[in-house]
C-alpha cells in the first residue's frame, strides 16, 4: 500500500474513537483555569519558553492563539506585536486570562470566545496561527485547515509526542486497558495529505501534570484524565502510590516531551 492510499484523517479519527475520547465540556476547563495559571502560564514555565522562541514573529504584527486557556502563549508574546486574539471555549479560561491581561497592563488582546466547531467567521486573520497544547481535537484535519486560513504567514501547533496522557504503568495498575491516543504523527501526515511539508521541531521539558505531594493532588490528577475512578481504582492507585514512594521511583513521568510542527502559509486550503 503507497502512502497516499492511506487516509490519515480518517486514522486518526478511528484512533480517538478506539481511545473512547471524547470532548471535554467547557465547564471542565473553567474548573482547571485557576490551577493552569500557575502552572502552563507561567512566564517560568520551560515549555513557555522554549516555545516562544521557536515563534519566529519576523514580519509580523497579529497571534492568534487557539485554545489560549488562561492565555499562556498570547498574553507572553503580545509586548512583541501590535495586537493579538486569544480564543477558547472556555469561558473560566477567557476570565482568568482577561484578569491577567489587566495585570500586566496590556492594552493590545482581544478574548474570544469559540470552539474549534465554530464558524470562525468572526475572528480576524492573522500573521501568525498559533495552537499550544490544544490539538487533540474530534477533526484534526479541519482543525489544520482552519488555523493554516486563518494565518497570513506562519503556523505553529504542537502535539504529543507519547501515546498517553497518563502513564501506561498506572492504567494497568488500576485495572484499566491501555488507551493509546494518536501524536504528532497524524499532523504530520495529515498535512502532508493537504500539500503542506511542516517543520517538526521537539519542546522537552517537565510534566505541568505532574501533581504527587499528596495522594489525593495524584488522584485528582489521574480523575481527570481517566475519568472518575471507581472505588476499588482508587484503592489500586493508592497502592501503586505507596509502592512508587516506598521504592523512591517517580510517581508519575517526570517530562513530558512535545511535538512542534509548523510551516509557512503559503495557500489558503
Amino acid at each position: 500500500m503507497v502512502l497516499d492510499e492511506l487516509n490519515f484523517a480518517e486514522l486518526y479519527q478511528q484512533q480517538m474513537a478506539q481511545a473512547g475520547r471524547t470532548t471535554k465540556a467547557p465547564e471542565h476547563w473553567d474548573a482547571r483555569a485557576e490551577q493552569m495559571a500557575e502552572s502552563c502560564a507561567n512566564p517560568l514555565d520551560p515549555y513557555l519558553l522554549q516555545l516562544k522562541q521557536k515563534i519566529d514573529l519576523s514580519g509580523a504584527t497579529t497571534l492568534f492563539d487557539m485554545g489560549c486557556g488562561p492565555g499562556s502563549v498570547c498574553l507572553s508574546l503580545a509586548d512583541s506585536l501590535k495586537h493579538v486574539y486569544g480564543v477558547d471555549y472556555s469561558r473560566g479560561m477567557l476570565q482568568v486570562a482577561a484578569r491577567r491581561a489587566e495585570y500586566m497592563g496590556l492594552q493590545n488582546v482581544t478574548l474570544m470566545n469559540y470552539s474549534w466547531e465554530d464558524d470562525w467567521q468572526e475572528i480576524p486573520e492573522c500573521d501568525i496561527a498559533v495552537a499550544s497544547r490544544s490539538t487533540l481535537v474530534a477533526d484534526l484535519r479541519q482543525a489544520m485547515i482552519k488555523l493554516n486560513n486563518k494565518a497570513k504567514l506562519r503556523v505553529y501547533t504542537t502535539h504529543t509526542v507519547a501515546t498517553s496522557f497518563v502513564d501506561v504503568n498506572i492504567q494497568r495498575a488500576v485495572g484499566r486497558p491501555v488507551v493509546e491516543l494518536p501524536n504528532y504523527i497524524f499532523a504530520v501526515n495529515i498535512l502532508y495529505q493537504l500539500g503542506i511539508h511542516p517543520n517538526v521541531d521537539y519542546i522537552r521539558g517537565p510534566n505541568c501534570q505532574n501533581k504527587t505531594a499528596t495522594f489525593e493532588e495524584f488522584l485528582e490528577s489521574v480523575n481527570w484524565s481517566l475519568g472518575k475512578l471507581t472505588d476499588d481504582e482508587q484503592q489500586k492507585l493508592q497502592q501503586f502510590y505507596l509502592q512508587k514512594q516506598a521504592s523512591g521511583e517517580p510517581i508519575m513521568p517526570p517530562s513530558r516531551d512535545w511535538a512542534l510542527v509548523s510551516w509557512e502559509k503559503t495557500k489558503t486550503l
